[in-house]
């Protein structure tokens, strides 16, 4: 009889347990913060006020793609990273989608004079831009490949995961870095470009 009623409260204890590690599971998803609160925690802002603070931080104009990959987003925000001196100071503007962690996409920004130097071993492939310049197209990663170059005293680099390579191309990045040579001139020259536009579009998609 002893041996029966231990064998019960086993078994209660067992279920007592389970449904714990149940409940703390459940109440660890009901308190996943979303993306735009987390990601001010680490320096991230609206793109409009990151481009203005980078543009004053250098005095000058920053233009941005217009155009922007075929595939969802949820989220986009932008970073100004404002370190000790110049040297590594930089613009970042990320488009990620919460419900595909593989949809990511990133530009960088930086000042040529302060470039992030390319090693020979990273290039992939060449590719001339509609302006003249080279643009190298490098693996940066395991998980991330990147198109870069250079214009207007700035060192460009937009990145894509390669988990979505098969729908993001090489030859689709440069037409993205083709999409900066657009006829417009801003009235302020901190105003944001019309890449806002752009980036509502791709979030109404998502």
């Amino acid at each position: 009889m002893k041996k029966i009623i231990l064998l019960v409260m086993l078994i209660f204890s067992s279920l007592c347990g389970v449904v714990n590690i149940e409940a703390a599971s459940a109440n660890s998803i009901s308190e996943a913060r979303p993306l735009e609160e987390t990601y001010p925690e680490f320096g991230y802002e609206t793109v409009e006020e990151a481009v203005k603070e980078f543009e004053q931080h250098f005095n000058q104009g920053l233009k941005l793609p217009l155009r922007i990959p075929p595939i969802n987003f949820t989220h986009h925000f932008g970073r100004f990273n404002d370190l000790d001196g110049d040297i590594n100071d930089s613009f970042e503007l990320i488009f990620i989608n919460d419900k595909s962690p593989e949809n990511q996409y990133e530009i960088a920004v930086r000042p040529l004079k302060h470039k992030i130097p390319i090693k020979d071993k990273r290039v992939v492939k060449l590719f001339t831009l509609k302006n003249g310049n080279e643009a190298k197209f490098i693996n940066i990663s395991e998980s991330f490949e990147a198109l870069v170059f250079e214009r207007d005293n700035w060192q460009y680099r937009l990145s894509i995961n390669k988990k979505i390579s098969d729908k993001v191309s090489s030859e689709m990045l440069v037409e993205i870095a083709n999409s900066i040579d657009y006829p417009s001139k801003k009235k302020n020259p901190l105003e944001m470009n019309s890449i806002v536009y752009q980036l509502t579009s791709a979030i109404s998609r998502g």
